[in-house]
């Protein structure tokens, strides 16, 4: 029904060693792409600057607290008028239209231009102060106010601020509930106007949530720093649990799969039994009663493990958890003794480039050379500055106009393009390699015997020399669909705010389209490689051959895979949460013996979820190869019905534990007593 009958070779014996290399053109191609992919490399480096990253940009050009250099001691930067500055994004990563200069520290005070120079007889030291604020140089108090703001010379006014990412932002804060500055809820623009703080809030737009956020890093970072030895030592074990795991399954396959299972239901029986205990301990304690709307944000987490309804979302998300598994381990019973047996069968074998490019800015709407290329070298000579009075050639971004530059957003995307390319390529190396391997203990007709010497290093050699084109030509491809997922959703982002009805519904249905066939193409490109390291063929027969032999055994595919990953997915899950729930005991000091060497930390869930998701990698790493061992095994056990019928002449290759559970007819004499 799915393909063309087969011809065997009766004298097949496993993995082919008489090869011939596959996908010769794409290999030249991926080996020309590396090469062009270097000498991009080279070429950002020659341009890139890394002092770009590190250090922000005043209107000049010139880097904030770079060493041997003017404005060494100034490390922040200063915008003169931040009312102009529409967001944080703005300021962060674009040029806000207002000059920016290099300062030693941020203002502490209020004060405008017009008070200081109104002041300047008698009261020199305000003016002292606010001229650090001014252009380097400028010391002209008695310069007309219209001039100096219409040239920039000076800030109109300056706000008490603190620095953040070497920033001068507005210092706001809470009173009663009402948004201040330094205790103030209004403040002079220096133009005549009095403005309040909310303007400040409007121009730099989320600013106070990122300061706080920011407050959070520090603690965050302080726990890591005092608690990483411990959370290696959890890391360590779960790597000790998952290879003691790897080991156990050597002689206790069945056994030990049907432990992870009740394991993972007996923690999160444990999990929902805490919860509980918690809900119940709760009652009637002042506030416990509070939802988290009622309180809100909170950056202390230990604030919402006080109220009753986390813990009650808590175990109810675990009784759900719970009934799932068990209704899949009932309905699944049958499957999953398959899937154990063929894990137990695979245990026997264990952007900163460019120049600065300055931009006229100026104050008049109706100029018409703003926003145009300028030379700040010859931008005083020109009639600029008469049609445009405050006119000023500012620093905008780096670019440039170079055939590097103009292409640079090319380069970018084909940077992204060849690491994904190299990334799939690396898997499907691995995969390629591990699958050439279990093939070679399943197609061995005495095992050990004919299993060949260093298996894994055999498979590698044979996938590097022979078929480094056909991996490359399946990373290709699996890479072009990635990288039109990732433009999808550049679009998507791009377009939010703007798009109507019909646009977002055609982008979310490319969107699911693409997720869909990348999903599909990782599943044949997986199988591909384990036919190409069986019999050596180019990527498209490969392909071919193992999606029709699938397509044959379309019912075991679509349950028994699943069913093998739920069963790997138990095991991580048992390692992650039994490390854990240690964890969690050690952090909170509920183990007597080490609760004088639990540090002092901010946020105990800090290193706690660190363990966990860390443990869950390590085992993630550990049982990914059974889950590349099932696909193999089970590719070979599909072929192996199709090429032998279980007589003397034909005897399977199978273990006779595989055969018998999954119901085949006996096995022939021969391959008994194997």
């Amino acid at each position: 029904m799915f393909g063309e009958p087969r011809k065997f070779d009766p004298k097949f014996r496993g993995p082919i060693h008489n090869r011939h290399c596959t996908d010769i053109i794409c290999c030249v191609i991926f080996i020309v792409v590396i090469l062009g992919y270097i000498a991009l490399g080279v070429v950002a480096w020659v341009h890139g600057d890394p002092r770009k990253v590190i250090y922000p940009t005043d209107s000049y050009g010139q880097f904030c607290g770079q060493r041997d250099t003017l404005n060494e001691n100034k490390t922040i930067l200063f915008y003169f008028n931040i009312l102009k500055c529409a967001s944080p994004v703005v300021l962060i990563n674009l040029q806000c239209p207002t000059t920016q200069l290099c300062v030693s520290k941020c203002p502490d005070r209020f004060a405008t231009y017009i008070d200081v120079q109104a002041s300047y007889r008698y009261r020199p030291d305000q003016w002292n102060y606010f001229r650090q604020f001014c252009k380097p140089g400028f010391n002209n108090p008695r310069k007309s106010v219209a001039q100096v703001l219409r040239d920039e010379d000076c800030p109109s006014m300056i706000i008490p601020s603190r620095p953040f990412l070497k920033r001068c932002f507005p210092d706001f804060s809470t009173k009663n509930g009402v948004l201040t500055v330094a205790n103030q809820t209004t403040f002079k623009d220096g133009r005549g106007k009095t403005r309040n703080v909310t303007d400040l809030r409007e121009a730099a737009n989320g600013i106070n949530n990122v300061l706080d956020a920011r407050s959070v890093g520090m603690k965050i970072f302080e726990d890591y720093a005092i608690s990483w030895y411990w959370i290696l030592i959890g890391l360590f074990i779960a790597m000790m649990l998952s290879l003691l795991f790897l080991v156990l399954l050597r002689f206790t396959a069945g056994v030990l799969f049907w432990i992870f299972i009740f394991g993972v239901i007996g923690i999160i029986g444990y999990g929902i039994w805490h919860c509980y205990w918690e809900y119940d301990h709760l009652k009637g304690i002042p506030g416990s009663d509070l939802t988290v709307y009622d309180i809100g944000f909170q950056t202390d987490f230990k604030v919402y493990l006080q109220l009753r309804q986390t813990w009650l979302a808590f175990m109810i998300i675990l009784c759900g958890v719970e009934v799932i598994i068990i209704l899949m381990l009932i309905f699944l019973r049958n499957r999953i003794r398959i899937a154990i047996a063929l894990l137990k069968e695979g245990s026997s074998f264990l952007a900163t480039s460019g120049e600065p490019v300055y931009k006229v800015m100026a104050n008049q709407t109706l100029c018409k050379y703003a926003n145009l290329t300028c030379d700040p070298e010859t931008f005083n000579t020109t009639n600029v500055t008469k049609l445009c009075p405050g006119a000023q050639c500012t620093f905008a971004f780096y670019g440039g106009e170079g055939l590097y530059h103009k292409y640079i957003f090319i380069f970018q995307l084909a940077n992204a393009f060849v690491f994904l390319w190299l990334v799939n390529f690396a898997i499907a190396l691995g995969q390629c390699t591990l699958a050439g391997a279990f093939a070679s203990y399943y197609w061995a007709y005495r095992k050990p015997a004919d299993i060949p010497l260093w298996p894994l290093f055999s498979s590698f050699g044979r996938a590097i020399r022979y078929h480094t084109g056909s991996l490359a030509f399946g990373a290709l491809i699996l890479a072009i669909v990635q990288l039109i997922r990732v433009i999808l959703e550049y679009l998507d982002h791009k377009l939010k705010g703007t798009q109507n009805s019909f646009t977002r519904f055609l982008l979310c249905c490319l969107k699911c389209c693409f997720w869909c066939l990348e999903k599909f193409l990782k599943f044949i490109n997986r199988n591909a490689y384990i036919m190409i390291a069986i019999y050596g063929k180019n990527f498209c027969t490969s392909a071919k051959e193992a999606f029709f032999l699938l397509m044959r055994n379309v019912v075991r595919v679509a349950v028994l895979d699943k069913v093998t990953d739920f069963l790997l997915f138990l095991g991580k899950i048992l390692v992650a949460g039994g490390v854990g729930v240690l964890a969690f005991f050690f952090f909170t000091q509920r183990i007597p013996v080490f609760a004088q060497e639990v540090p002092m930390l901010n946020y105990y869930w800090v290193p706690l979820l660190t363990v966990i998701i860390g443990s869950y990698l390590v085992a993630h790493g550990f049982f990914s190869v059974y889950a590349m061992c099932v696909d193999t095994l089970f590719l070979c056990f599909c072929e192996d019905l199709e090429r032998n019928d279980g007589s003397t002449a034909k005897p399977y290759f199978m273990s006779a534990s595989l055969h018998r559970i999954l119901g085949k007819k006996k096995l022939s004499p021969k391959k008994a007593v194997g």
